[in-house]
């Protein structure tokens, strides 16, 4: 198997994907290791290694400690727990914990529990069909990016260079495309999701305010003021200096005309 074989395996798998359904949750409330084993019976096929562990207790204690999932009652998950569970478990390969967590204090804060007319499985159900429908769209584009790959690096004769800039040029525009959407996300997210105060992307230039520049400018004449005091204090200053210097001076000088006088009447 070459390995644009290989590739187009990968991208036609996608179409066979297994999320969890809503009427594959149970209707009872589960303990924690009940949580674990069905979330690792249910997503072990998304697993990269056989090893790796989907959900811990440590992982959904601390889901609870960041205020990303409602506490449990008496120690039991309900079935909004795991619709959240699922849904965090997706995210965090892309977003971080701070920013899934601004996701989803508003989403627990109006759906979660039974004062909403919307439910928490309404919404799941609807965030999973508009995957399943992208799921066709997704797998053409990377068809279209694979192809355009190929086309790349056409005048390295060497075929195992080729090959493997080939491939580089593939994960490249992958991983262009995955930087692309999560600054899009994360930009939504900055700027409040829930739309309500949206900062704008680039801040437009203050129009001065008059009180403000009075006051300036009112700041400005007394430290003006005040210099010039300071200034007339400093000349006063040296004028003291002066005259203690030239002091010496003038007594001499009074002196030597006192004896002048004394001998002229001599």
């Amino acid at each position: 198997m070459t390995k644009e074989e290989y590739i187009k395996g990968l991208i036609d798998s996608l179409k066979d994907v297994k999320y969890i359904m809503p009427d594959d949750i149970p209707n009872i409330d589960l303990y924690m290791d009940q949580v674990t084993t069905f979330m690792d019976k249910h997503l072990k096929s998304s697993k990269r290694y056989s090893e790796d562990k989907l959900l811990t207790k440590t992982m959904i204690n601390n889901y609870t400690k960041n205020e990303l999932l409602p506490p449990p009652n008496r120690k039991k998950y309900t079935k909004e727990h795991m619709f959240l569970l699922i849904f965090i478990y997706y995210f965090k390969n892309i977003l971080s914990i701070n920013d899934i967590q601004n996701i989803f204090n508003p989403l627990t804060s109006r759906y979660y529990g039974d004062g909403s007319n919307v439910k928490l499985e309404d919404i799941y159900e609807e965030i999973f069909r508009l995957q399943k429908e992208q799921t066709d769209a997704l797998t053409k584009d990377m068809i279209r990016k694979m192809t355009k790959a190929k086309e790349s690096f056409e005048d390295i004769e060497n075929k195992e260079d080729h090959d493997f800039l080939t491939m580089f040029s593939f994960i490249s525009m992958l991983c262009f495309d995955v930087y692309m959407r999560k600054h899009m996300i994360e930009k939504i997210i900055d700027n409040s999701l829930m739309g309500d105060r949206i900062k704008p992307v680039k801040e437009t230039v203050r129009k001065p305010e008059v009180k403000a520049d009075i006051k300036k400018q009112g700041s400005k004449a007394e430290a003006v003021k005040a210099n010039g005091s300071k200034t007339e204090a400093k000349k006063e200053v040296v004028k003291k200096d002066i005259n203690k210097k030239e002091a010496p001076k003038r007594e001499v000088n009074k002196k030597e005309t006192i004896n002048k006088q004394y001998v002229k009447k001599q």
